[in-house]
């Protein structure tokens, strides 16, 4: 049984320390550097005060700035809970005072793990885990920056040659942005011409050469009015492409870099076996769990955490009134959604219960819900049994 509670309000330079005693006194308040030494000299301070009892550090944040922090508590073996900036937020109501300071907010981690015994152990994700998370985090957000170059790129091109804009999906043509690495204008597309322009796809590897070349040349020929922003807008349009382009090339490398540390995980072979689930996909699961299933006490916390278990919102006579949760991991939602939706083309027994869920009145979504839910059971066995997927065998009619 602790003796002392610790509370943590970690930022990104300084963590704001107090310390509570049972009866809830303030024995500590102090701000801290995000630095190694510093940290040190805190922990062993609040250890003397314990003076050979235990100590309950709790902590609104689980990486980024705490990180440092986090791995010094587990180095020396202190006990350390998580409690969501939300539930802080909240919280911050119930004690006197409207203002808000790091120190109140600390107080009050410090007072809720105190009195709370429902609150999360903090555990220590695996290294390959901690490394798929900033690489998946990463990826993510270089596909924003290219849906981005993408939306700006067709913007751009309203401008000035709309024809040529609605001609081709430059989010999956790649002939298109090399096309208009050099031709993005009516005139230098009419100048060309057809088969001189498949000549220059072709040599620069595009596919599709003369249905592009057609398509563009089409495009060329229905705007003969040269519009004000077509000289500043082609540039634009020019250095947008190149840089979608670059975002490609990085995408790829990136995925490779997943790949490789995503295979010296124990149960990457198995996951994969799992319908629906590519290395990325499985990378980022794998990352938003910690690697293992050790944070989670069964699949219903699990499916409960990735917001696929609906939660009761009765009241009075009022019940059976299910909602989704608002408090889940949204990656990991994302993850299972996607998953589940790719598993349709490849899973007859995923197909069959997807079905099954629309012939019973379920809306696209809420089916796929369904058939992530069902599949977290059998991920769950997979990863704590370290077995590979089986597809169930199908059921076929006896013949008479």
């Amino acid at each position: 049984m602790p003796t002392l509670w610790a509370g943590i309000d970690a930022g990104k330079r300084t963590h704001h320390c107090v310390v509570l005693d049972r009866d809830g006194t303030l024995l500590l308040s102090t701000k801290v550097g995000n630095d190694e030494t510093e940290l040190l000299d805190l922990i062993a301070t609040v250890i003397e005060l314990d003076d050979g009892g235990e100590v309950c550090w709790a902590t609104d944040l689980t990486d980024g700035g705490a990180a440092l922090l986090i791995a010094l508590l587990a180095a020396h073996g202190q006990k350390l809970l998580y409690i969501p900036g939300r539930i802080v937020h909240h919280a911050a109501a119930t004690y006197r005072g409207d203002g808000k300071t790091d120190a109140k907010d600390a107080r009050i981690i410090a007072d809720q793990a105190r009195m709370r015994t429902d609150l999360q152990p903090v555990r220590i994700a695996t290294e390959i885990a901690v490394d798929l998370r900033l690489l998946t985090s990463h990826r993510l957000d270089v596909i924003h920056d290219r849906v981005r170059a993408i939306n700006r790129l067709r913007a751009t091109m309203l401008e000035y040659f709309p024809a040529l804009e609605r001609a081709f999906d430059y989010s999956k043509s790649k002939a298109a942005l090399v096309l208009l690495s050099h031709y993005a204008t009516p005139d230098s597309l009419r100048r060309i011409g057809p088969t001189r322009l498949v000549a220059w796809l072709k040599a620069r590897g595009c596919r599709n050469s003369a249905g592009v070349a057609k398509a563009a040349i089409d495009a060329a020929h229905a705007q003969t009015t040269t519009l004000p922003a077509q000289s500043v807008g082609s540039a634009l349009v020019t250095k947008l492409a190149a840089k979608i382009a670059a975002i490609d090339e990085d995408l790829a490398s990136i995925d490779a870099e997943i790949t490789e540390h995503f295979a010296q995980h124990q149960s990457a072979t198995n996951l994969l076996s799992m319908p629906g689930f590519g290395p990325v996909l499985a990378a980022t699961f794998l990352a938003q769990i910690g690697g293992s299933l050790d944070a989670f006490e069964n699949v219903d916390r699990l499916a409960c955490v990735a917001g696929l278990a609906p939660v009761p919102r009765d009241s009075g006579r009022i019940s059976g009134n299910l909602h989704r949760p608002r408090r889940f991991n949204r990656r990991l939602l994302r993850t299972c959604y996607l998953a589940a939706l790719s598993s349709l083309k490849n899973s007859p027994s995923s197909r069959a219960f997807y079905d099954r869920k629309r012939a019973e009145g379920k809306s696209h979504k809420q089916a796929l819900i369904a058939l992530a839910r069902r599949r977290m059971n059998v991920i769950w066995a997979m990863l704590r049994d370290h077995t590979a997927y089986v597809e169930p065998a199908r059921h076929l009619p006896i013949a008479a």
